[in-house]
């Protein structure tokens, strides 16, 4: 049992029902569903403080396959997108066959989300990992990057040229590709990756980033869920600024189980969702970040 693994890609979303039904149309199940009063220790949902949810959604269970998280929080309902996350890959012949869109002249098919997000189909046999294999994120400089990922993250390359690279703790795992790009404009609708590693690495980790002079946005805490497993984290910042969140992987194994109601409890959410009624009835719309 591995315990060093690519988890997760952190979403904001503003319409929830349409992001919703667009990854279910794409295949995937819910995996588990939270609501929360308030604001995340570790900045979950972004910065801000009021009510939110949190979605796990993919295409298997958390323990073998790289997932999404949807973080809705219910004040706001669109972020501005930056020019940072440039796609998520899903390699998968049934998933390609059931999804609409043109397919290019290479074979493939590039779907955009209701939030805007892209998504790159490849009419191909799913990875023993699952169907989603991986992100593409834009860099300003490929060798900070790799430099970054590989010696303070501690990610293998598995390629790298002056204009890309291609990282990852194992090839059986989702890849993060980084392709050279001019600037990187982060905006409002920045995601965050995360990966589960031993615990006993995660203070090491950290400060090994802090004596190579790099910025962590968490430091090493542990956050109390209730009647569930506590995980312990630290969140990095990259040297064009990305989120990345590494977890203990003991208590994140058991946090992260699959939850049969799980599905159930977003609908319910969904329907109860009454805050564009209200902010119709004080006069106001909700807010974009």
């Amino acid at each position: 049992m591995t315990m060093r693994r690519a988890l997760h890609w952190v979403f904001k979303i503003g319409d929830r029902a349409q992001t919703v039904n667009f990854l279910r149309g794409l295949g995937m199940k819910v995996l588990r569903h939270e609501e929360f009063k308030e604001g995340c220790d570790a900045a979950c949902n972004g910065p801000y403080q009021g009510r939110w949810s949190k979605t796990m959604i993919g295409y298997g269970v958390e323990d073998t396959n790289f997932v999404l998280e949807l973080t809705y929080n219910y004040g706001i309902d669109k972020y501005e997108l930056g020019n940072d996350f440039l796609g998520l890959h899903i390699e998968s012949s049934e998933v390609f066959a059931a999804s609409g869109g043109e397919v290019t002249e290479e074979g493939s098919k590039s779907l955009t989300s209701p939030d805007g997000y892209l998504f790159h189909l490849k009419n191909k046999s799913a990875p023993s990992s699952g169907p989603v294999s991986g992100i593409t994120l834009a860099s300003t400089n490929i060798e900070a990057s790799v430099e970054f990922w590989s010696k303070i993250l501690g990610l293998t390359v598995f390629e790298q040229s002056e204009n890309q690279a291609i990282l990852g703790f194992d090839e059986s795992q989702a890849f993060v590709r980084f392709v050279h790009q001019a600037e990187v404009n982060h905006a409002k609708a920045y995601g965050r990756v995360a990966f589960s590693v031993p615990i006993s690495e995660l203070a090491d980790a950290e400060k090994l980033a802090l004596e190579k002079g790099h910025k962590i946005l968490t430091p090493f805490v542990t956050l109390k869920t209730d009647g569930k497993a506590d995980v312990s984290v630290v969140i990095f910042s990259d040297p064009d600024g990305y989120e990345i969140c590494f977890v203990g992987d003991e208590g994140f194994r058991e946090l992260s189980q699959f939850d049969p109601e799980g599905s159930n409890l977003l609908d319910k959410a969904m329907e109860e969702d009454k805050s564009n009624e209200w902010f119709a009835k004080k006069g106001k719309s909700k807010s974009s970040a």
